[in-house]
């Protein structure tokens, strides 16, 4: 599943997160690695549709160690950091203030998720 935390620090930010519970990407099923792949697919094409460009993210994988050790208290979520803000000129960058206290924004984040969700799937002409 594909959500919009209601902590969102970064604009437009979306946490991915499996349906039943899992600590590693190892443990998905073929089906799971084949929805994973379709989900990726179609939010990377909201984002680039949302702004009318191509949508720079940066995209992190929180899952197990690799020590071969069962860790069934880790569970496998991963986090979209897109840097625009409103617009495609609108960039966002964490300043001091917010790396420390609190987080600056200008939007909501139930705000971003709407407009997130209403953008397309499907390619632009001119993404071909």
């Amino acid at each position: 599943m594909a959500l919009v935390p209601f902590w969102a620090v970064w604009p437009f930010e979306v946490l991915l997160l499996p349906i039943r519970h899992t600590s590693s990407l190892l443990d998905f099923s073929k089906d799971e690695r084949e929805a994973l792949a379709d989900l990726i697919r179609r939010l990377s094409l909201r984002y680039d549709n949302l702004f009318g460009v191509q949508f720079p993210y940066s995209m992190g994988i929180h899952q197990s160690p690799t020590d071969v050790l069962p860790h069934p208290e880790w569970h496998l979520h991963f986090h979209f950091y897109p840097p625009l803000l409103r617009s495609a000129t609108v960039r966002k960058f964490m300043v001091g203030y917010e790396m420390m206290a609190n987080p600056q924004r200008d939007t909501s984040p139930e705000m971003c998720a709407a407009r997130l969700r209403e953008s397309s799937e499907q390619c632009l002409p001119s993404q071909r």
